[in-house]
């Protein structure tokens, strides 16, 4: 059987998953072939050139029109956070399997429905699937592993940032992450979401509660070279920032223990640092993206003249994802994780069954960046996750 692929949107994450699907099929031995049929972009010049680049069949401008053709099975979404819900929802109507980029929607209403058409689809075998890439950087997938096997015992603490500083300029021109009606919200939601997600996956446990603030610290930025589809007002060729620039909150996991949550685009000097450091009552294990071929692992069960954190090099055959690619202590990178992302949707697909991180767990996350946003509104108050809560309740 051969898996025709669509995907909507291009650019930067249009790069990333078409590198997946290129080379998961090259290196995996996948159950089904994989075909990369159709690049979908408004500019049908930008799109043909990204389409030759990138390793497609053809391009298209019309999404509406590709989800219709008989001949494509994957929808692969792209695209900023506003189309999501409408994209998504159409192509599951219309059979076809879908991988969404995070976060999964701009606002809750919108996960939710888009999970409600996930339902619908998966009665008639249908696959959905969100785009949390970071927990198949096979180091983040180990310290999974390691946590559920029990090696650092009970979860007392978890300390998770993203951090970046692309925006400290402040004449670094206004685009479309920048604008709420757009992206939905800003650091909280394009990287947050991640920390989140991951922290809930490594765990097995879910945020339920939040304390947290949001801060918008360049309030107008220049409109030229901003891109195309901006809005808002403009005052002497500047346009509104119109979302959070950092955002800080606190978390309570439902086994009890307390998180620490930072995004933010203004850490001077930070390029994609994301880091998880999870403290437990038998030791402690800690990841960093910018060393993503290992692990910090502390075992408090040590002789106490023995202890201390040492490295774990996630390079081995029997690491998680790793054995299809090269010998112990050849690193993978980036790109990877987009492969490994390919890897699990088309086996979910051969096999019947749901793969994760599903649209419901993608609307988890979603839930728990409103609490976020009720929170500051509320002056940093605790407040809850809701959950299965009427949409009137927000």
């Amino acid at each position: 059987m051969t898996l025709r692929v669509a995907m909507i949107g291009h650019g930067f994450m249009g790069a990333a998953h078409s590198v997946g699907w290129r080379q998961a099929p090259r290196v995996f031995a996948l159950p089904d072939d994989v075909e990369m049929a159709v690049l979908v972009g408004r500019n049908p010049t930008t799109v043909r050139e990204a389409a030759q680049q990138w390793g497609w069949a053809e391009s298209a401008t019309d999404w509406r029109d590709v989800i219709a053709r008989p001949d494509i099975d994957i929808v692969d979404i792209v695209t900023p956070g506003d189309s999501h819900a409408e994209i998504a929802i159409a192509a599951l109507d219309a059979g076809k399997h879908v991988l969404c980029e995070k976060p999964l929607a701009n606002t809750v209403e919108e996960a939710e429905a888009m999970a409600a058409a996930a339902a619908r689809a998966a009665e008639h075998g249908i696959t959905s699937m969100v785009g949390f890439t970071y927990r198949r950087v096979p180091a983040a997938t180990f310290l999974r592993d390691l946590i559920t096997e029990g090696v650092v015992g009970r979860v007392q603490q978890v300390r998770a940032a993203y951090r970046q500083d692309w925006l400290v300029d402040p004449e670094m021109p206004l685009a479309w992450r920048l604008q709420k009606e757009h992206a939905g919200s800003g650091a909280l939601g394009d990287i947050g979401a991640h920390i989140i997600d991951l922290t809930q996956f490594v765990t097995g446990q879910t945020v339920e509660s939040v304390s947290g603030v949001v801060e918008t610290i360049v309030s107008q930025r220049p409109l030229s070279g901003g891109g195309s589809g901006l809005s808002g007002t403009a005052t002497e060729g500047y346009g509104d920032v119109t979302v959070d620039d950092l955002a800080l909150f606190a978390g309570r996991l439902s086994g009890g223990a307390i998180v620490s949550f930072e995004a933010t685009r203004f850490a001077t000097g930070r390029k994609n640092a994301l880091t998880i450091e999870v403290s437990g009552d038998k030791g402690a294990l800690a990841f960093d993206l910018e060393d993503l071929n290992s692990l910090q692992f502390y075992d408090r069960t040590a002789p106490s003249d023995r202890q201390g954190f040492t490295k774990i090099l996630v390079t081995e055959a029997e690491h998680p994802y790793v054995g299809a690619w090269w010998p112990a202590g050849h690193m993978l990178g980036y790109e990877h994780g987009f492969s490994h992302q390919v890897v699990d949707l088309v086996r979910a697909i051969h096999d019947g069954t749901s793969p994760h991180p599903s649209f419901e767990e993608g609307l988890g996350v979603q839930r728990v960046l409103d609490a976020v946003e009720r929170s500051a509104a509320a002056g940093s108050a605790w407040v809850g996750v809701l959950v299965d809560a009427p949409v009137g309740a927000r």
